[in-house]
């Protein structure tokens, strides 16, 4: 599954602003609301605090965890646009209102922005990561 080609596009435009000037520019600010609605703002908030956590086991395999504003962790998986937060199953899989959930969005912009934290676990930390969020949600 990959985001539709506009919303691409304006990802790869605001990681090469932010490149060149170390920020985004008020046009792909706008682009961003207007493409990803009412996540945009949350989704930016997330990424100044730096609440976006790569987590990478030895084999490669990588999830993103993303500390909400509730003070909930939320496991994303940018690979397939996956979150476990409640907005996501809600306003993105049964109502198809949104594209991606803050938190996905504050992902891509925080790879775009260079501003993912990085953990390191083993492969085992990271079953047990993916187990809980299986626990949770069962």
């Amino acid at each position: 599954s990959t985001l539709p080609a506009v919303a691409e596009e304006l990802l790869r435009e605001i990681k090469k602003a932010f490149q060149e000037s170390s920020h985004v520019p008020d046009d792909l600010l706008l682009g961003l609301k207007f493409i990803f609605g009412p996540s945009a703002v949350p989704a930016l908030d997330l990424v100044d605090q730096r609440s976006v956590t790569r987590v990478i086991a030895p084999s490669g395999r990588t999830l993103y965890q993303v500390l909400g504003s509730s003070g909930k962790l939320y496991t994303c998986y940018s690979s397939c646009h996956f979150c476990t937060c409640p907005a996501f199953g809600f306003s993105v899989l049964q109502k198809s209102e949104s594209l991606l959930c803050k938190h996905i969005l504050a992902v891509y912009l925080s790879q775009a922005m260079g501003a993912c934290q990085e953990l390191s676990v083993s492969e085992e930390q990271l079953t047990n990561i993916l187990l809980a969020e299986e626990e949770d949600e069962g």
